[in-house]
């Protein structure tokens, strides 16, 4: 079955009435002020809002570690770490660990089944992620990413997914597939909605399209203050600018995007313009920069400090969060058997 991809159904907010939200992040290391400004910030104000489902997605991320299964323990407790250093409440968000919910994988499965290769092959996503790493043959669990991403949210029923524009041919693939599940079986699986987080990809240290730990030009959440102001004094600015009172460009500058995405609204207005009219240096901008993401940070800090020495309650979130994950998924697997006619006989 070719299942081309169509416009996703973009969640609108105002006018339909949204119950629980599936997101999550691959362990493949520390998260950092990218991943903040592009979900992180987003996911802690929804929670509020919406039942959140955060899944920890250690099966997707053997799909480019597969050489090192042994990392994903430890990468596991650092990406919950920063959730809840972050502000993720786990009385509010359930975290959740991929690989416990055998549910995921069996459903993958059932997807897989009636999807052909070339939507995945042709996937816009999948095509520049694979540029990046410069594979020249992908692997079957690579290429299927989108159906794996389609388990995760069918089985916890999810009626919204937060992602950047970029992910959106996933949830495009999404939807067509679980239509077309209910198509052939009669099944009740939900069309999930993108819900869109309208804040630009940050940028990397080095001017690069994106911050990202294997450009190893990212700011983690978790960097002591010293290390952060290193890294922002080694920021790409405006590479005309050669005296604090040459005029610049902020539209091009690395520092500016930041302060975008993390200063207030007075501080851009003001960066833009002393920039613009050469009164203030890179240095000091930078250092403005600086006290900004030291003031964002200390708050998480905290939180971070806390759970360093009660390591084994972020253990006991991850397990409740997975129990409960558990029981939805295990009911959803029975409709969908029971909608295809191999539910033979109930498991106990």
């Amino acid at each position: 079955m070719d299942l081309k991809t169509e416009n996703t159904a973009i969640a609108d907010e105002s006018k339909f009435s949204y119950k629980r939200i599936l997101t999550g992040d691959r362990p493949t290391g520390p998260l950092h002020l990218g991943h903040y400004a592009g979900s992180l910030k987003n996911r802690i104000r929804l929670q509020d809002k919406y039942e959140t489902f955060i899944l920890i997605a250690d099966i997707q991320a053997l799909t480019t570690n597969f050489e090192h299964p042994e990392k994903l323990k430890e990468n596991i407790l650092l990406v919950a770490l920063d959730y809840l250093s972050a502000g993720i409440d786990p009385d509010l968000s359930t975290i959740i660990i991929q690989s416990m919910i055998p549910e995921i994988a069996e459903l993958t499965t059932f997807f897989s089944m009636f999807i052909s290769i070339n939507p995945l092959k042709h996937n816009p996503t999948i095509k520049t992620e694979a540029k990046e790493r410069g594979y020249k043959e992908l692997t079957y669990g690579f290429l299927g990413y989108p159906v794996s991403q389609t388990a995760d949210i069918s089985v916890f029923k999810a009626d919204l997914v937060p992602v950047g524009i970029d992910q959106l041919p996933h949830i495009e693939l999404s939807r067509k597939i679980i239509r077309k599940f209910n198509e052939l079986y009669g099944g009740k699986l939900i069309e999930p909605f993108a819900l869109i987080d309208k804040f630009p990809r940050l940028v990397g240290l080095d001017g690069n399209l994106k911050m990202s730990k294997s450009y190893g030009n990212a700011i983690n959440l978790s960097d002591d203050f010293d290390l952060i102001k290193t890294k922002i004094k080694s920021a790409l600015t405006d590479k005309n600018r050669i005296h604090p009172s040459d005029k610049g460009n902020p539209e091009i500058c690395t520092i500016y995007s930041y302060h975008m995405a993390f200063s207030n609204e007075n501080l851009v207005e003001e960066t833009e313009y002393n920039c613009r009219n050469g009164k203030i240096g890179c240095v000091k901008c930078k250092d403005n920069l600086f006290s900004v993401i030291k003031n964002l940070l200390e708050p998480m800090n905290e939180r971070r400090a806390y759970y360093l020495k009660n390591t084994d309650e972020i253990w006991d979130i991850l397990i409740a969060g997975t129990k409960k994950a558990e029981k939805i998924a295990s009911e959803v697997i029975k409709e969908v058997k029971d909608s295809m006619k191999i539910l033979y006989f109930p498991r106990s």
